[in-house]
Formats: C-alpha cells, structure tokens, sequence
C-alpha cells in the first residue's frame, strides 16, 4: 500500500479500512460494503483517495475524492 489514501483490503474473513502505510486498521468490517462505506466518509473528509482492494489484495476500483491527479476533460 503505497499510494495515499484510504484502502478497503480482506482481512481474515472480514474487511479492514487502511491508511496507506498504516500497519493498523482504523476499523473492521463484516462487509466490504460496510467497509467502503466508511472508508468514503473518512477519504471525503481528508480529501484523499480511496483504494478498494478485491479479494485478491489486488486494486480492483480507486475514487478520488481531494485533488484528482486525472480529471475528465471538459
């Protein structure tokens, strides 16, 4: 994890909400779903960018909610 942001990665059956380079959850969830929905409040208010991991560990989908490195044109 070494973009910034928030990240949504599996952890042991369940789903952990991660600060890039944290070695700590900032919490656990049951869900993904659950977990992505509050890894977004958390992206929203840092603005920041949140990662979300598939089963994997690999990123599988990125929002930008602060300073989009990439915005749409027009």
């Amino acid at each position: 994890m070494s973009k910034k942001g928030q990240h949504v990665v599996p952890n042991k059956g369940e789903w952990s909400v991660k600060k890039a380079g944290a070695s700590k959850a900032s919490s656990t969830h049951a869900t993904q779903a659950e977990a992505i929905k509050a890894a977004t409040k958390v992206a929203q208010n840092q603005k920041t960018e949140l990662y979300i991991h598939g089963r994997d560990g690999r990123i599988r989908e990125r929002n930008s909610y602060g300073n989009d490195p990439h915005p749409p044109k027009g």
